[in-house]
């Protein structure tokens, strides 16, 4: 199923990695890296004040194969659960997906249920947010994705259930 999923995820030049900690983002995007020779560029939270889409519009400029590890989709989601508000608008948002679209890209959904991505969390450093944030944090994604419908091909991958990172 591996072999499947990085052949699929290979056809496109560039690919958005985005879902809940836990769920193989990173593990996804280095496979890309060292099978089909994307190059990884990680994007963890930026400072405030920076203008994200600007920001995202540059990196997905970046000529060649590329996989973005989070994205601009993560600030739809942790944003407003946890920071008070997302720093990107939807219209925003709805353009990167667009500009994805235009590179002949891929928008990833990976998402999972929230014991198995808490048991993979603690399998990393011994500690899990709680089951209801876990499962807040899946929610939100699920309606983050939703925005893309027509914009960008959104694929979207249970990693948690069928595992195909084991």
């Amino acid at each position: 199923m591996l072999a499947d999923l990085i052949g699929a995820l290979a056809a496109y030049p560039v690919v958005v990695l985005d879902g809940c900690d836990g769920t193989g983002k990173t593990t996804l995007a280095e496979l890309l890296r060292d099978r089909r020779g994307h190059v990884v560029i990680h994007s963890g939270r930026t400072p405030d004040g920076t203008d994200l889409a600007e920001r995202y519009r540059h990196l997905l400029a970046t000529p060649g194969r590329i996989v973005l590890d989070r994205s601009f989709i993560s600030e739809l989601v942790y944003g407003p659960l946890f920071h008070g508000g997302s720093r990107i608008t939807a219209a925003a948002a709805i353009d990167l997906a667009r500009g994805v679209a235009r590179r002949d890209g891929a928008l990833v959904h990976l998402t999972g249920n929230p014991d198995a991505i808490m048991r993979r969390l603690r399998s990393r450093d011994g500690t899990a947010p709680p089951p209801a944030r876990v499962s807040a944090i899946i929610d939100a994604y699920h309606a983050a994705f939703t925005l893309f419908d027509g914009s960008a091909p959104v694929i979207t991958i249970d990693t948690a259930s069928t595992d195909p990172l084991a």
